[in-house]
């Protein structure tokens, strides 16, 4: 109360308090239907999605200066195979809960759990969801092939491979979930966004390393992940579990809890580049 008279006696805007999750509403309900097994309905309504197809230009054509960068950049990931950074992109292709978010524990600082981080799970589930389905327009109207099938080179997952030729390679869905949650973790914990836009980064690129998908589509992946970011701040929901799980995070900080993810293997692999 004195900071609020002595702002407006002195002709201060007073400083906008903090919104508490009552003010943002209840956030996401106690139960929630899945899309598919594993996969919770997101924040977003169909209409409220970001257009693929608008923003993006369709994969690069043959014989572009584009083309022949997502060709050699294929090849110098050859390199990599059986290399500590061969084994976190095979890892990070892993999008079922835990492991996925446990992903982003080392640059987030935290554990995150169950247990201690809830509405953060929640809240990164959900957000998978519309940060996947996203890329799914271009997807399926560019149908490109993915890099294994071109150059018939091994794939990091290889129990993987069928479902893959099925489905289209532009743009990556993974990149746009990991530079998403980059992004959105990044609100969760302001200090930590370097590493954490980093982690995001290397999420997608993990996608290129495992043969799985061309850099071009890795790029376009951070397109989508960061237009559907931006929408998915004016969901009033959103908001609430973004609230709740910054102060899950805030709460592990100053209990001193230490990341549950393998931090020694992302820092060897991390410091490998193609």
């Amino acid at each position: 109360m004195i900071t609020l008279l002595l702002a407006l006696l002195a002709g201060i805007p007073a400083p906008a308090h903090a919104a508490t999750p009552c003010e943002l509403g209840p956030g996401s309900p106690a139960t929630l239907p899945e899309i598919k097994p594993g996969f919770l309905k997101g924040y977003l309504e169909q209409e409220a999605m970001a257009d693929a197809l608008a923003l993006l230009e369709g994969p690069p054509p043959a014989g572009s200066a584009a083309a022949a960068l997502d060709q050699a950049q294929a090849n110098a990931s050859f390199a990599l195979r059986d290399s500590a950074r061969w084994t976190l992109a095979a890892r990070d292709a892993d999008l079922h809960f835990p492991a996925a978010a446990i992903s982003f524990s080392c640059a987030l600082g935290v554990p995150i759990n169950a247990t201690d981080t809830p509405r953060l799970l929640l809240l990164m589930r959900r957000s998978m969801t519309d940060l996947g389905l996203s890329t799914d327009p271009a997807k399926n109207r560019y149908q490109r092939k993915r890099p294994f099938m071109v150059n018939n080179q091994p794939i990091c997952t290889p129990a993987d491979e069928q479902g893959l030729r099925a489905n289209g390679s532009y743009p990556s869905g993974h990149t746009a979930v990991g530079w998403g949650w980059g992004l959105i973790l990044s609100t969760i914990a302001p200090e930590r966004s370097d590493a954490l836009i980093a982690r995001g980064r290397a999420f997608g690129e993990s996608r290129s390393i495992c043969n799985v998908h061309w850099i071009s589509d890795v790029q376009a992946g951070e397109l989508m992940g960061s237009a559907t970011t931006a929408r998915l701040q004016a969901d009033p929901v959103f908001q609430a579990d973004l609230q709740a799980a910054r102060q899950e995070v805030q709460a592990l900080r100053a209990r001193q809890a230490q990341p549950n993810g393998d931090c020694s293997l992302e820092e060897a692999a991390l410091a490998i580049r193609p």
